[in-house]
Formats: structure tokens, C-alpha cells, sequence
């Protein structure tokens, strides 16, 4: 059955890199953690599925994950579709998530960057004008991380050939990095 090969898969996966996986959760919760002190925000961006786990994690943020505490900055890039279509419009599509990068993101912020092969364009280029302003780049890839990979600070980088299971790894470690953030961030 298709389906439980699947399963089979994803879980083989998560137990053969569960050091990983804790590993790097615990590096992207601290870098986060150490925006927030210096007054920074994060913002996220992706295209279609990871779009969505790009809005998740501000969502999370924004509002809060497991613990009632106060809001914390976050900008999801990929969310305003009059902003979206009137750079991709006017400076093509390529341009549609750095444009925004250069007006709203400072030194001490964070861009997370969610794509499954490590090469959409409009991602590389909002990782390009991140450099610039010198904030840090947080990436989560599948496959074998693309281009991104090679720009990113840090990079979660889910080494499966399928983009349903990159995508769930990359839900599981957004909620992993908000509960790490809550607990560490407001201990009461």
C-alpha cells in the first residue's frame, strides 16, 4: 500500500536523524531567540505548500504556540497578495519577496526561507538582498538543499526526494523551534 510506504518513509526519516533534527531546531531557536533580544523581527517567505509553512510560523509567533505570553515580531512575506502581484507586475516574479526584503528587514532580523529544491528564484534573490542588509538567513530545503543551501546561515536541509515529506519535516520543526522559543524565552 502506497500509502504506508509513505508513512514507512517519513519515519525511518525523523528516527535515523533525530540528532539532526534536534540539533538544528535547537541552532534556528537560538538564533531566534537572539534577533528577538536585539530588538529584530523574522520574516518568512515561500512558494505554495512552503508558502504555507512560511505563514505558519509567523502565525505561531504572532500569536502564540503553547503558552499565553506577549506577541513577537514576525512578517510573512508571501501574505499580502497586493504587494505580491504589484512587484511581480511591475519587476517580475523573480523580484516579488526581495523587494519586500529591502524595505522591511533590518540587520538584526531573521528571514526564514522555505523551498523544497533550494532554487526558486524569487527565494534566492530575497536570500541576496538579506546578505546586503546583514541579516541572517535561516533556510529549510529538501532534496539536496538547491543554491539556497550555500547562502543560508543556518540550513535545515530534509535530504528526502519527496516534497509531501520535506514539507511535513519542515511543519514538525516549526513547532519544535515556537515550544523551544516559548520555554526559553518566557519561563514563568
Amino acid at each position: 500500500m502506497k500509502t504506508l510506504q509513505n508513512i514507512n518513509i517519513l519515519t525511518a526519516y525523523l528516527t535515523a536523524n533525530a540528532d539532526l533534527i534536534s540539533k538544528k531546531t535547537s541552532e534556528i531557536a537560538a538564533a531566534v531567540i537572539e534577533s528577538y533580544n536585539n530588538s529584530g523581527k523574522i520574516l518568512s517567505a515561500g512558494n505554495g505548500g512552503s508558502a504555507s509553512d512560511a505563514q505558519h510560523i509567523a502565525c505561531e509567533l504572532i500569536g502564540r504556540f503553547l503558552k499565553e505570553r506577549k506577541s513577537l515580531a514576525a512578517v510573512c512575506l508571501n501574505c499580502n497578495v497586493s504587494i505580491l502581484t504589484a512587484v511581480a507586475n511591475d519587476y517580475g516574479y523573480d523580484k516579488s519577496i526581495s523587494r519586500q526584503v529591502v524595505g522591511l528587514c533590518e540587520k538584526n532580523d531573521l528571514i526564514f526561507l522555505y523551498s523544497t529544491s533550494g532554487n526558486s528564484k524569487n527565494l534566492l534573490e530575497a536570500a541576496y538582498s538579506a546578505k546586503k542588509i546583514g541579516a541572517k538567513i535561516i533556510s529549510f530545503t529538501g532534496f539536496t538543499g538547491g543554491a539556497l543551501k550555500n547562502i543560508s546561515d543556518i540550513n535545515f536541509n530534509v535530504g528526502l526526494n519527496s516534497t509531501p515529506r520535506v514539507q511535513e519535516v519542515h511543519t514538525l520543526t516549526n513547532h519544535l523551534i515556537c515550544e523551544l522559543v516559548e520555554d526559553l524565552m518566557f519561563q514563568n
